[in-house]
């Protein structure tokens, strides 16, 4: 029976949710698997022969620089016995990719160059049965891939969760996140659903309750309400706030691109179905989310800064503190839920309160994609 509730509640999704492996497993085929996703830095790809693998639904997957400085993507599985070729997260393989098993070797653009006794095989077309390769650009400066055979495009689904947020498809490129460096990373084991991020990361009804450091920066969060419920809205800096950092002082030195209207702002930015985007004057705070399991999601998060704050080794301790903070406030928080997630209290589901509503329409979008059907609007 459907839980009655009154008009200023909206009910979420049911607990079962956050806790099926089945699920999971669905989420992983026709979410994972079927969308663009965020893979990795590009700058961390420097030489031809470096190599990243990444989980991506429930295949691994290899991107790396060819010899020519492109990227490229395959799956991280040889053609002959089906050995994993890379075990390693990075590194640089060389000059080709070797599957330690029976030595079968690809170049770096996936043809299969070599293996025992190969030259007694001609009938083997060694492109047919190279690496499987996997769709992949880069924008932003980050590496995104896409397992299905024919990607969703890519100026809709992922340029245009920027350009519905800030309500300009040039507002995000003012800030040349393409440009900046990696200041600092800090990769985040959550014992948590992938959801229970994602609607964190929406709301700020939390905000006031877990975030001191946050709402001093940024007080309009106090009542509640985030950035993200308004097309082009930027949270104010508090008057007395002279930066993005942990105690409001002063931060580095500024993205010059930004516009008048983006400075002393933060912009928050959702991409679908596991990135988030942080905007402030003087760096840009990106995460990507690696959903490993039910109830185990990896999130790694860059603070990119203007090259030459990261080359002239300039303190960036304070702007990394203050985000870092809310990561360990917002992760703790989808922990304590995680648990009750199965409990019968929870099986129908808990309420969005006004201010979460829209959080209401990513679960709509979830079950759309788990059904193959079209979302309703809102």
């Amino acid at each position: 029976m459907t839980l009655s509730l009154p008009q200023s509640l909206v009910a979420t999704l049911p607990g079962a949710s956050y806790t099926d492996p089945e699920r999971f497993r669905l989420e992983q085929e026709r979410i994972f698997e079927t969308m663009w996703y965020c893979a990795a830095r590009a700058d961390d790809l420097e030489a031809p022969g470096a190599f990243r693998t990444v989980t991506v639904g429930r295949e691994s997957v290899l991107v790396s620089r060819a010899r020519d400085g492109s990227i490229k993507a395959f799956l991280n599985v040889c053609r002959h016995r089906g050995a994993r070729l890379c075990t390693e997260e990075s590194g640089n393989t060389g000059r080709a990719f070797r599957c330690v098993y029976h030595a079968w070797t690809y170049d770096l653009d996936g043809r299969l160059i070599a293996a025992p006794n190969l030259v007694r095989m001609p009938d083997v077309d060694r492109r047919e049965f190279g690496l499987v390769a996997v769709h992949a650009r880069v924008w932003l400066g980050y590496v995104w891939v896409c397992l299905a055979d024919e990607p969703p495009p890519f100026d809709d689904d992922v340029v245009g969760s920027a350009t519905q947020r800030l309500g300009d498809a040039e507002a995000i490129e003012h800030y040349g996140i393409d440009r900046l460096q990696v200041g600092h990373r800090v990769v985040y084991d959550v014992a948590a659903n992938w959801k229970l991020i994602v609607e964190n990361f929406m709301e700020c009804y939390h905000c006031a309750t877990i975030h001191p450091e946050l709402v001093e920066v940024l007080p309009e969060f106090v009542g509640g309400y985030a950035a993200q419920s308004y097309v082009g809205h930027g949270a104010a800096f508090g008057e007395q706030i002279q930066g993005f950092t942990v105690d409001g002082s002063p931060g580095v030195e500024r993205i010059p691109t930004i516009t008048e209207g983006q400075d002393r702002r933060y912009f928050a930015i959702t991409v679908r179905p596991q990135v988030f985007i942080n905007l402030v004057p003087d760096h840009v705070i990106l995460h990507r989310m690696y959903p490993l399991a039910v109830d185990r999601t990896v999130v790694e998060c860059d603070w990119l800064f203007v090259p030459s704050v990261v080359a002239g080794n300039q303190d960036v301790g304070r702007s990394v503190e203050l985000f870092h903070r809310v990561n360990e406030q917002d992760f703790a928080a989808c922990e304590r839920c995680q648990p009750a997630m199965s409990s019968r209290a929870y099986a129908k589901g808990g309420v969005l309160v006004p201010s979460e509503h829209h959080i209401g329409e990513f679960h709509r979008w979830v079950e759309a994609k788990l059904s193959g059907s079209t979302p309703a609007d809102g």
